[in-house]
């Protein structure tokens, strides 16, 4: 068995000194021997870090069978649906999660009641998310205003963009005159956009339809 511990810090001037202290004594007493440290100074506020994305790729792998922490807001700390997905996945691979000063244990008799506590919290949270997204859509569209990100090109820029491509002008020669990046400019060239009909034209084909009966 591969017993790993990670460790966080969230800034630079911070040292991982009295975690890493804290779980080699915590390891030894359990007869462990922390093969592989994953450390990393990065600010918990997103979970898609180099070091614990790193260690989520190992444990998958089976390369981690046990893993050290010293607090479980060591590895998430941007609410309890991110900590929750990240314990859940880790115990699905197959590694046992070992928190140091949290005050529980995720493997012993109240695992599941730790575990199914974390869960409901999670689910809240889920349901607050997408109450806050529906709450917010409402009103914005009260205000007469879009859901979403605005579009990038207004109607006017769209259509001199077609103007200048048929003009032959490049997509780069394009993207200067309008001051939009290159890549907007394909994607509104590689759009279809319907064509206006020239007024009278209906009424000219009408016209043509009925003489001819």
């Amino acid at each position: 068995m591969r017993t790993a511990a990670y460790i966080r810090v969230s800034s630079k001037a911070q040292t991982l000194d009295m975690q890493r202290d804290a779980i080699a004594r915590a390891a030894r007493a359990r007869g462990d021997t922390i093969a592989t440290w994953y450390s990393e100074k990065q600010s918990a506020k997103t979970i898609a870090r180099p070091v614990l994305t790193q260690l989520r790729t190992d444990a998958r792998a089976g390369h981690v069978r046990r893993l050290y922490v010293y607090r479980l807001d060591r590895l998430a700390r941007s609410g309890i649906l991110d900590t929750f997905d990240l314990v859940e996945e880790l115990q699905n691979s197959g590694c046992e999660l070992l928190t140091v000063a949290d005050g529980f244990d995720l493997t012993g008799p109240a695992a599941e009641v730790i575990l199914a506590v974390m869960a409901w919290a999670a689910k809240m949270e889920r349901l607050a998310i997408k109450e806050r997204i529906a709450a917010a859509r409402v009103r914005l569209e009260s205000e007469g205003r879009s859901w979403g990100r605005p579009p990038r090109l207004t109607p006017l820029e769209r259509s001199r963009i077609a103007e200048l491509r048929r003009q032959g002008a490049t997509i780069r020669e394009i993207s200067v005159a309008v001051r939009v990046p290159r890549a907007t400019v394909a994607r509104s060239l590689s759009q279809k956009v319907p064509l206006k009909s020239a007024p009278g034209r209906p009424a000219r084909k009408r016209a043509a339809r009925a003489a001819q009966k």
